[in-house]
């Protein structure tokens, strides 16, 4: 007779961020001890061979339906306009088929990189109804067991004001959109819209995040008003982009944030995108397409930080990564390695609502080993080199062999 197989994992021979070095029991989901351990008689051990072990990558603002079309169509001016012009030539021709085929593929991309919680913000509107919400909503439930894949009902205004964006958005969430979503900026009459978001949200009790302010301008600002009604409604809130908070002047920026903070509103920074279609034309021309980070983490507020788009009109760019998001957070956002890291793994998480994750004893086993001397370079090097648990069990192994004749 064979005796039961442990219902735990060691994970031998990884190093920690601090530097330090360090083996992981997992089971049940969950980190049970960290430290120098022996394996339990009969207890599986994957040997990590010194990488660089850390909390699995959240992803918490990308553009499924929309990955991959960049040979599609053509963003002629380079800005937001244009992207919306050339996705919208593209956007009621595609086929339910062929958002999921994209959709999966970049899937897979952010699995393999380290993430293993993704939120997508899914298009629906006047192009295409809710079609994409369908497709995607379909899509979490079959690839639940691998990643945690959050859709929003990303709406634009249709004709016919505030009743048909509320029947709109009241459709999205019966076919399947966890989340309400989309950039009433952008919109005819922003208040409104807004407040139809809201409104809906808390009748149906779910969340919102929302695109907010995705100009330079500091003109253009809603966030104020997404903070009042955040406070007014008991519905969890993300505000994404907030692009001209960082064009505020400084007292400015600091009250905003405040506000921000006191009503618990999340915010998500979109470097890649951002910094590729703002700061194009007008007096603001060359500005970096930047929300306020350390200004709203000096308030309080919880940031994070996501890809936004992948090789598509609103960024041609994109490798599904979140390494590369961090990177840029750091040239391009002056910010440390170890909040950049922490904007992609562990703020990411609690901007999500999630529980913690990582090798600390508790934790969701959520983790991911890179071939990385450090926190440092894996972010400098973004190594392909990467073992992904979720959950304790690994949902994506990719292992490089290299030949340099140096």
């Amino acid at each position: 007779m064979t005796p039961d197989r442990p219902a735990t994992e060691l994970l031998r021979g990884g190093y920690l961020a601090d530097g330090g070095k360090a083996d992981v029991r997992v089971g049940d989901g969950v980190v049970q001890a960290v430290g120098a351990l022996t394996p339990l008689p009969g207890e599986p051990v994957v040997e990590l061979d010194g990488r660089l072990l850390l909390p699995a990558f959240a992803e918490p603002h990308i553009h499924l339906d929309k990955a991959f079309t960049a040979d599609r169509t053509v963003n002629r001016a380079g800005d937001l306009a244009g992207a919306m012009d050339g996705y919208s030539s593209v956007f009621a021709d595609l086929r339910p088929g062929d958002i999921r085929a994209r959709a999966l593929s970049a899937l897979r991309r952010f699995v393999a990189a380290g993430t293993t919680v993704v939120r997508c913000q899914t298009g629906c509107g006047p192009l295409s109804g809710v079609t994409a919400v369908e497709v995607l909503a379909a899509l979490r439930d079959d690839v639940a067991g691998v990643v945690r894949l959050e859709v929003v009902a990303h709406a634009a205004v249709p004709d016919g004001g505030a009743a048909a964006h509320r029947a709109l958005l009241r459709r999205a969430v019966d076919a399947g959109a966890d989340l309400i979503g989309g950039n009433p900026c952008i919109e005819a009459d922003p208040a409104q819209a807004l407040a139809t978001c809201f409104e809906v949200a808390a009748e149906r009790g779910c969340g919102v995040d929302l695109h907010v302010d995705e100009s330079t301008d500091p003109s253009v600002l809603t966030l104020p008003e997404v903070a009042r009604h955040a406070r007014e409604h008991e519905v969890p809130v993300t505000a994404a982009h907030c692009v001209s908070l960082g064009s505020l002047p400084a007292g400015r920026a600091r009250e905003v944030a405040g506000q921000v903070a006191a009503a618990g509103v999340g915010v998500v920074a979109l470097p890649s995108t951002n910094l590729y279609l703002q700061g194009r034309s007008g007096a603001r021309r060359g500005v970096r397409g930047l929300t306020a980070i350390d200004v709203l983490r000096t308030a309080g507020v919880t940031v994070a930080a996501g890809s936004d788009n992948v090789q598509d009109p609103f960024n041609p760019m994109g490798r599904c990564d979140p390494l590369e998001t961090a990177s840029l957070l750091v040239t391009a956002g002056h910010q440390p390695v170890s909040v950049a890291t922490a904007m992609v793994g562990p703020r990411a998480r609690a901007l999500l609502g999630l529980p913690p994750a990582g090798p600390v004893p508790g934790a969701v086993a959520d983790l991911v080993a890179l071939r990385a001397d450090g926190p440092g370079d894996a972010v400098a090097r973004a190594p392909t080199d990467r073992i992904v648990w979720r959950h304790g069990r690994v949902v994506a192994r990719t292992e490089v062999a290299g030949e340099v004749a140096l």
